[in-house]
């Protein structure tokens, strides 16, 4: 029987803003169903938390230091091959509908059609954020979360509505040829990344006074740790709220975006049954990182604490049981050998990832590790993440590091890595981390790229005037 491949990644979701992790007012009933069909990966991770770095390492099926592509100005182009190429090596129709935040549509990126592709602005990105020295680097003026927040739409809900049709399209298209080759089809949503914009009807589900307490936040004594300290600084969105509801206007829109994004799931996934593709497809839904809502008064991603580096990850489909949640750690880059895996092809052997389907069989592997790490807009120096079992290390180059038992804390409320008693937990850690990178010849090799990068573009002044003020805005759809 064909066994077609279908993988939806949104942009921006929590992976605790899900009914099925258990989150307390969330609504996204499709998404619960298909995990309630399928696997949900509990522990899922970005290798970066930020969208270009990110995707370019599930592209490619490498670390960030690997690719050498470190921050929102250096898309992915092809160069490193990756699970699209592998599929095209083997004979796999793969096409993709939506966002993919790569550098152009030319490129060879292992797509054998790019169907309204999203890419960085001008094939060149937010420039302006990788001058990442305090003394040098540019403040934006605009508002990161935008300058509406509340109910109506945007360029990016009207995306989002976009990407769903032509995915619907391209379904019952492809339903109607005859031959029954199997194909792989990616399908990049936007929602729930700011503008803060969402339609009213999902607006609405969160009623702004039925809202909970940020945790952790500034305003109750709460001191954040000093890199996290001097990267918010760079775009300090909790300063720039009007007043008091706008704030619970901000939290309110992103909820209603997670539940948009889960009704836009919810009409790919009922054009499958329609197109009768149901059966014959399997499903992978997850996003390229998460957002922080106002936890540690902190907005967007950027940082190692879980609300920004976890993802959600889903899978339904033979070799996926129903109704299971796995506790192995996974990231972006298991899913890269996971598409690969399931046409029986696979990546080259220098890639880190594991596949998915090997990593749900049997018992939970509660000690494999999981690492990020972040370069990018904000970030003084480069920070990295080791999570292994109940342990979580988050190692700040020139900075004191964190340590979280993530078991009995896992709202991350509680430091432990002052602690003597821990310092054996935290001296493993850090060895571990080592096993994967040298986090000081990374941090020095990331800053030497991108000063050569900007040099490149003829210098800082030169550099500011090119690629994107903020978010990178949709293609036109007429």
């Amino acid at each position: 029987m064909t066994n077609n491949l279908l993988v939806i990644m949104s942009d921006e979701h929590q992976a605790r803003a899900l009914g099925c992790a258990g989150h307390d007012f969330v609504q996204t009933p499709n998404l619960d169903r298909l995990a309630a069909s399928g696997t949900r990966f509990a522990r899922a991770y970005t290798p970066s938390p930020i969208c270009v770095p990110a995707r370019a390492s599930f592209a490619s099926g490498l670390y960030p230091h690997q690719n050498r592509l470190w921050d929102n100005a250096m898309p992915y182009t092809g160069k490193q091959p990756g699970w699209g190429h592998a599929l095209q090596d083997g004979g796999i129709a793969v096409e993709s509908v939506g966002k993919l935040h790569y550098r152009a549509e030319e490129d060879p990126v292992g797509f054998d059609a790019e169907h309204i592709p999203m890419m960085v602005v001008g094939g060149v990105g937010m420039v302006w954020a990788s001058i990442r020295k305090e003394d040098e680097r540019v403040t934006p003026n605009k508002r990161m979360l935008g300058d509406y927040i509340g109910p109506g739409t945007s360029a990016y809900t009207d995306y989002d509505s976009a990407v769903v049709e032509r995915t619907i399209n391209w379904l019952h298209e492809r339903a109607q040829r005859a031959g029954g080759q199997p194909w792989c089809l990616y399908v990049g949503l936007v929602a729930p990344h700011f503008p803060l914009v969402v339609p009213q009807e999902f607006f609405d589900l969160y009623p702004l006074d039925t809202l909970p307490d940020a945790k952790l936040h500034p305003s109750s004594g709460y001191q954040r740790h000093p890199w996290v300290e001097r990267q918010n600084a760079f775009m300090d969105n909790e300063a720039r709220f009007r007043d008091p509801e706008e704030r619970l206007r901000a939290m309110a829109s992103y909820y209603g975006l997670c539940t948009w994004l889960d009704h836009n799931v919810g009409r790919i996934l009922g054009a499958l049954e329609a197109c009768q593709l149901a059966d014959t497809t399997s499903v992978i839904y997850t996003s390229d990182h998460g957002d922080n809502v106002g936890a540690r008064g902190l907005w967007g991603k950027s940082n190692m604490y879980e609300e920004s580096v976890t993802v959600p990850m889903i899978a339904r489909g033979p070799g996926f049981q129903a109704g299971k949640t796995c506790q192995t750690a996974v990231s972006l880059l298991d899913l890269s050998a996971t598409i690969a895996d399931h046409f029986g092809t696979r990546l080259a052997d220098d890639r880190p990832g594991r596949s998915l389907y090997d990593l749900a069989r049997g018992k939970d592997d509660f000690e494999r590790p999981v690492f990020s790490e972040y370069h990018a807009a904000g970030a003084v120096s480069g920070a990295f993440m080791l999570r292994k079992g109940r342990w979580k290390l988050i190692y700040y180059v020139g900075f004191e590091p964190e340590l979280f038992d993530l078991e009995a804390d896992p709202e991350e409320l509680n430091d432990l890595a002052p602690a003597a008693a821990h310092a054996p937990v935290l001296a493993e850690l850090i060895a571990d981390l080592r096993k994967i990178c040298d986090p000081e010849a990374t941090d020095a090799q990331a800053h030497a790229d991108q000063a050569d990068m900007i040099e490149s573009y003829g210098g800082r002044e030169a550099a500011l005037k090119l690629g994107a003020p903020g978010a990178s805005p949709p293609p036109r759809l007429s």
